[in-house]
């Protein structure tokens, strides 16, 4: 279906969606830029090299974190199209414009993929993170199922070759009546019988270490399988407007020094005061589930160390994406 006809069917229902509920998707600058976190000895086990690393596409040109603007450092995401069905698989494409407004076709390998998209609501529910696949001519296409209406937010995650990692994002629309969600804080996860917990807290502005423990049905999970090179991919993102803040655990596998779980260790820089979800993508018996929390920042914290603290807030729900994550 062409463009004019999908507006034509969802016209009605997306102006439900396209309402000021969710218009907080405008930057509100200005915001502190992020420094890179140091190595974080004080974490148990001290500090370990590998994929402790923090970034949320931030370039020097700007203050803005990733994924509030479709354009940034020369690069823009164009979408083929900006809606879709609600409830049916369709391909999602895209093309990465670059400083000369040709398409990009050259990509450096980031955490093992070209390309990483993340979808989520603009209410921060139905969090998907994918991997398309890139054509010739540099159109980048994945399945994409929408299961409910509202507008969503679209990132993409790239390092374009020779260049710094980059963040944009934009907004797509599924018709139909939209109902927003609420999410309480919480730093239990349960998803598909396993456990997840959250210690550890989130300051502003400074390197935060938190840990996440994995069990199931009450036995800690000592064999995690890598995923993205990586025991646990974690996403964070501000709620109101999204801003992006992509983190990686401290250590990596086979490094000798990093354990296939219970615990996996990461550091986290939020940019800002406030409300944050954070979702965690851990591989297990070959499926890969995603663990979903909601946590607000502190001011400070009395210790250097916060991971050992526990939280029995309710359990949130998350989701076993399984094949859901494309390209893996």
């Amino acid at each position: 279906m062409n463009t004019a006809g999908k507006l034509s069917a969802y016209g009605a229902a997306l102006a439900l969606v396209a309402g000021g509920a969710w218009a907080a998707g405008t930057a509100v600058g200005p915001f502190p830029a992020m420094s890179a976190p140091s190595g974080h000895g004080d974490m148990p086990g001290g500090e370990v090299a590998g994929h402790g690393d923090t970034h949320s596409g931030t370039v020097a040109e700007t203050d803005l974190p990733g994924g509030l603007a479709s354009s940034m450092a020369g690069y823009t995401l164009a979408p083929t199209d900006t809606t879709q069905a609600t409830g049916t698989t369709e391909p999602f494409s895209f093309r990465i414009l670059g400083p000369d407004g040709n398409t990009v076709t050259g990509f450096d390998i980031e955490h093992d993929k070209r390309m990483h998209l993340i979808v989520v609501r603009r209410d921060t529910a139905g969090f998907q993170h994918l991997h398309p696949e890139m054509a010739a001519d540099g159109t980048w296409t994945v399945p994409l199922n929408l299961p409910e209406a509202g507008s969503y937010r679209v990132f993409t995650d790239f390092v374009p070759a020779g260049a710094a990692s980059t963040t944009l994002g934009t907004d797509i629309a599924a018709g139909g009546a939209f109902e927003p969600r609420t999410f309480a804080p919480s730093r239990v996860s349960e998803v598909d019988g396993y456990q997840v917990r959250l210690d550890g807290e989130l300051v502003p502005g400074q390197a935060s270490p938190v840990r996440l423990t994995v069990t199931k049905d009450g036995v800690p999970v000592t064999d995690l399988q890598p995923y993205l090179s990586a025991y646990g991919h974690l996403v964070s993102l501000r709620t109101g407007d999204l801003a992006y803040l992509h983190v990686h655990p401290e250590g990596a596998p086979g490094d000798g020094r990093t354990a296939p779980g219970p615990q996996i260790d990461f550091v986290a820089e939020v940019p800002t005061a406030g409300n944050y979800r954070l979702f965690l993508d851990f591989q297990h018996n070959g499926a890969v589930r995603t663990a979903e929390f909601t946590v607000d920042t502190v001011d400070t914290v009395d210790t250097v160390d916060t991971v050992d603290t526990v939280d029995d807030a309710t359990p949130a729900t998350g989701h076993d994406t399984g094949s859901g994550h494309a390209g893996h």
